[in-house]
C-alpha cells in the first residue's frame, strides 16, 4: 500500500505578480524551488492564507533571486499581489518510508528571499 505525504512546503511567500492573460500555472523563483527540491512543471496544492483558497497548478521556473511569485492564467484569479501562499508538494510512499520521512520546509523572507 503507498499513502501520499509531504514531500517540500515553501511557508507564507507573498504573490508578487498576477498575469490572467497566460496559459496557466504558478511562477516560483528558482532559488526557491532548488531550496526546497521542487521541480519546474511539478504539481503543486497551494493554499492562500487571505482568501481562503486552495487550487493545484504546475510550477514555471522564474527568474533567480527574484522573489518572483506569479499566479498565471486562472489561477490569477484565485489571489492578489501581496496575499500569502503556502505552496505544497507531495508524493506516494510506504507506510515505512513515510515513517523515516522529513518533508524540506521553506520560510523565505518577506520579499520570497532565503534567509
Amino acid at each position: 500500500m503507498l499513502i501520499e505525504v509531504l514531500l517540500a512546503k515553501i511557508h507564507n511567500v507573498r504573490i508578487t505578480q498576477t498575469e490572467l492573460n497566460y496559459t496557466g500555472s504558478i511562477t516560483i523563483d528558482m532559488n526557491l524551488v532548488d531550496a526546497c527540491g521542487m521541480r519546474p512543471n511539478q504539481k503543486v496544492l497551494i493554499v492562500n492564507n487571505n482568501n481562503g483558497e486552495r487550487f493545484e497548478t504546475y510550477i514555471i521556473a522564474g527568474d533567480r533571486g527574484t522573489g518572483i511569485i506569479g499566479l498565471n492564467g486562472a489561477a490569477a484569479r484565485k489571489g492578489q499581489v501581496g496575499d500569502e501562499l503556502i505552496i505544497m508538494t507531495f508524493g506516494l510512499m510506504t507506510p515505512e518510508e513515510a515513517d523515516a520521512h522529513e518533508p524540506k520546509n521553506l520560510f523565505p523572507d518577506r520579499q520570497n528571499k532565503l534567509l
